[in-house]
């Protein structure tokens, strides 16, 4: 079965876009026929947004966000001086440094001459280009609104690596805190310790278990090192690897909203992506049945992921989209659910949405401050133990020496 996009009209003369499954164009016709609707136009639905933190990774896409951002945002600013969409894109190509990009750009550019839509070409290069931007380029294509639309797509990139930077930032000091530790202490124990633990063996001591416990991984470490590092990108490799498979990111995801420090963060920041990135669709009039959907591909979590299906499914059979999250404040707070019950009977569901943003990236950038603050005391705690750990498995035979002395 294909994932189709499909444009019909009703009796009354009505459009109505969505997305349905079906095994070709024909049995999709038969569908719409049975809702009293006639098929326009269909397209395949090829486009899926890559997994990642509410936003994709640039380690595994080879693209980094900055990059994306730059892009839309020259792109944007050329089309609206009023160069063609060609040769901005060849402008554009000669400007990149990133190979990957740059030869996305230059393929995309070739199938735009050769008669191709802006975002059939970009269809081609899913790893790169989310289903995000696919859409909004097709509705910017559809509408005549693409500056428009290039316009919303890099401030809601702008957004996303503002909230990721924040993140970042907060958690820059611990992490260079437990990187020095972990290095000083492996400097230690492949040049220091080797050299105490001959004097040790001249002396002909009785050591202590801690002691002869260090001594033998410093020296481990100073004739294996190599291994060392082989084993860390193994496991590296592994965790990434796994952390692939469904049923164990199933499990992981759920582990990690259990987590109490880490768990409001991971709540907080799904929240935030989802509400900013429905918004952005929502405003450039991507049907919020298809918005839903690719809002949830463009979440990590699984449950998060859950949701949004379960969305779009409810949305399609005539739901509102408050009642859905209603279901699930254990994920999405209370506050969303009745903002987007607000948004409904409105029609203002962009506006408040992206207000609602605002709001909850404010949170997650003093939620990760809070937990730098309270994770930098804990890491001084465990530098302080491992060092006493380690004199007084150095000094303590010292002692006994000069005792039996």
């Amino acid at each position: 079965m294909a994932q189709y996009f499909y444009t019909a009209k009703s009796p009354k003369g009505e459009t109505e876009t969505g997305v349905l499954s079906a095994k070709d164009t024909r049995q999709l016709a038969q569908e719409l026929k049975s809702r009293n609707l006639i098929l326009i136009n269909a397209e395949l639905d090829k486009i899926k947004g890559p997994s990642g933190f509410s936003m994709s990774l640039p380690f595994l896409s080879g693209v980094s966000l900055t990059e994306k951002m730059m892009f839309a945002r020259n792109l944007e600013v050329m089309i609206a001086a009023g160069l063609p969409l060609s040769k901005s894109l060849s402008i554009l190509s000669n400007q990149i440094k990133n190979s990957k990009l740059k030869a996305a750009i230059i393929d995309i550019q070739e199938k735009i001459n050769k008669g191709y839509a802006f975002s059939a070409a970009l269809g081609d290069h899913p790893d790169i280009f989310s289903g995000l931007f696919y859409n909004m380029v097709k509705v910017g294509e559809e509408s005549g609104t693409m500056e428009n639309v290039l316009k919303t797509v890099s401030l809601q990139f702008e957004r996303e690596h503002e909230l990721r930077s924040k993140i970042q930032n907060a958690m820059a000091y611990p992490a260079i805190v437990l990187l020095a530790m972990v290095g000083i202490g492996i400097l230690m124990l492949v040049t220091i310790v080797p050299q105490i633990s001959e004097t040790f063996k001249d002396l002909g001591m009785e050591l202590p278990l801690t002691t002869k416990f260090i001594i033998s991984l410093g020296m481990f470490l100073a004739k294996n090192w190599y291994l060392v590092i082989i084993a860390l990108i193994l496991l590296v490799a592994a965790i990434t690897n796994i952390a692939k498979i469904p049923k164990w990111k199933k499990i992981f995801d759920t582990i990690i909203l259990k987590v109490p420090i880490i768990s409001p963060i991971i709540k907080q920041t799904n929240a935030a992506t989802t509400i900013r990135t429905l918004s952005s669709l929502i405003d450039a009039g991507v049907p919020i049945a298809k918005s839903l959907e690719i809002v949830g591909d463009t979440l990590s979590n699984y449950h998060f992921k859950q949701v949004m299906i379960e969305a779009s499914q409810s949305v399609r059979r005539g739901e509102n989209l408050s009642v859905v999250l209603e279901k699930h404040q254990n994920l999405y707070p209370s506050t969303v659910a009745q903002m987007a019950k607000v948004g409904e009977e409105t029609g203002e569901t962009s506006k408040i949405f992206s207000k609602l943003a605002d709001y909850f990236e404010e949170e997650v950038s003093t939620a990760t401050q809070n937990l730098a603050a309270i994770v930098e005391p804990l890491l001084m705690l465990v530098v302080g133990a491992t060092i006493g750990f380690f004199a007084i498995s150095m000094i303590q035979p010292m002692y006994s020496m000069l005792e039996g002395l």
